[in-house]
């Protein structure tokens, strides 16, 4: 916007006049007002918008799809100050074909395994795949820094905003330092053996700190699975983060649940080839889910991931611990996180989103990481979605899981997940769409 006043000579302007325009000018910083002394003209003059203003075919708001008859207005940096009518709107709209979304949320991520992308052949099963990614997890620094450097910025590229992300080691520290998405780092636990639980807590904590150390203060320690982690560093674990967000991968193939239900499946292959010994392990003749949860009780809020296996039975039981444990809607102390193309890549077995959707189970989204995905895209897990369920789900609500769904989950829903006043979401663009539905074609961009 700008205000240009030409040939006015300052001999013609009443001296109030220009003590005013001077007066502005100092009130006003994104103004600026200048004279010529040869010709006695001036130019008052905006450089800097105070707002920016994006509409497209639909905008989704984190709640709601509105048609394109509206306008999301924010300041330069991106912070929300409202959507109106365009008729409200004024000038200078940015004007966009497609969907207009917040900045999604990765719920679930393996930054430190991008070095691993097309290592792993797809399609082996859960068990054969942990023990290649055992195995392939060496490699030069140099290297796997450049991979985690590029995954982050293809999550920046295609509108991811937010990610929570497992981590073994301090090695994404430096990267994540640079980046501008946010990050809640779950420090990785595992170890199956009782004797070594306190070792492998306190190794834990050293990660932790070094997190910490960095200004990554949104950290916390974490158990890997159930099939890696011994009753008592559960026990361990669970006085460590009270209070904490947690993240734990569950029922991602049947084995685990055979493990459990009476110490039978595939698992024992695994833990013979690395010379694990189990002999102390007793099942407790439940599921997985049914066996682990009982173990946190210090309010952790806690984010299930895969879910692949996941039954009634299950939902039965996580509904029971909910309301054991007192958790309300506006208090969610669980959500299910589905990665349903690292499941496609892994056991060829989709989640049971029907399953969960029936039951009112709080779902958010993950990508998992390039060891067991093609890409590092919210959007393409949306359409895998659609497609696996014959886009029987509102578009409206799987973009909620992608968004405030997973703000909430990881408690980042202050400033991020939706379109809501003062919050600062990014804006993300949605294009190739067949009105409400994604196509093939359909890609997802950063707009700010």
């Amino acid at each position: 916007m700008y205000y240009y006043f030409s040939s006015l000579y300052h001999s013609l302007i009443p001296q109030p006049l220009l003590s005013f325009l001077k007066f502005a000018n100092k009130l006003i910083s994104n103004f600026k007002l200048t004279r010529s002394f040869a010709g006695g003209k001036i130019t008052l003059y905006q450089p800097i918008n105070l707002y920016r203003k994006f509409t497209a075919d639909y905008i989704f708001t984190g709640h709601e799809i509105l048609p394109g008859n509206f306008v999301l207005i924010t300041n330069p940096e991106g912070q929300v100050i409202n959507i109106v009518d365009i008729l409200d709107a004024g000038d200078n709209i940015q004007i966009f074909k497609g969907l207009l979304t917040p900045g999604f949320i990765n719920a679930h991520c393996h930054l430190e395994l991008s070095h691993l992308k097309n290592v792993i052949a797809p399609g082996f099963g859960l068990v054969n795949f942990v023990q290649q990614v055992m195995r392939n997890r060496s490699l030069v620094e140099e290297a796997k820094q450049q991979a985690m450097h590029y995954a982050e910025q293809e999550m920046y590229r295609n509108g991811i905003v937010a990610v929570g992300d497992i981590c073994n080691t301090p090695e994404s520290i430096t990267v994540k330092k640079q980046s501008s998405l946010h990050w809640h780092n779950f420090i990785e636990i595992s170890g199956f053996i009782d004797a070594a639980a306190t070792k492998r807590l306190a190794d834990g904590e050293d990660v932790c700190a070094n997190y910490y150390n960095n200004n990554l203060t949104q950290t916390s320690l974490t158990p890997h699975a159930p099939y890696s982690v011994s009753k008592t560093l559960f026990a361990q674990l669970n006085q460590a983060t009270t209070n904490q967000l947690i993240s734990i991968h569950n029922q991602e193939c049947s084995a685990e649940d055979e493990l459990y239900q009476n110490k039978s499946g595939s698992f024992l292959d695994l833990y013979k080839n690395f010379g694990i010994d189990i002999d102390g392990f007793q099942p407790t003749g439940k599921t997985s889910l049914q066996s682990w949860l009982p173990y946190f009780n210090n309010k952790q809020s806690i984010i299930s991931v895969h879910n692949t296996f996941t039954s009634n039975v299950d939902i039965d039981f996580y509904k029971s611990h909910s309301i054991a444990t007192k958790q309300t809607e506006s208090n969610l102390s669980l959500f299910f996180c589905v990665c349903i193309n690292a499941n496609k890549y892994i056991e060829q077995t989709p989640p049971p989103i029907e399953l969960l959707r029936k039951s009112n189970c709080p779902i958010v989204i993950g990508t998992d990481s390039y060891a067991s995905n093609w890409q590092l895209s919210v959007l393409e897990e949306i359409k895998t979605i659609q497609l696996a369920t014959a886009n029987s789900i509102p578009l409206t609500e799987i973009l909620q899981w992608a968004t405030i769904n997973g703000a909430r989950a990881l408690q980042m829903d202050k400033t991020l997940g939706s379109f809501e006043k003062n919050k600062k979401p990014g804006i993300v663009l949605i294009e190739e769409m067949n009105n409400l539905t994604l196509t093939n074609r359909s890609t997802s961009s950063r707009i700010l």
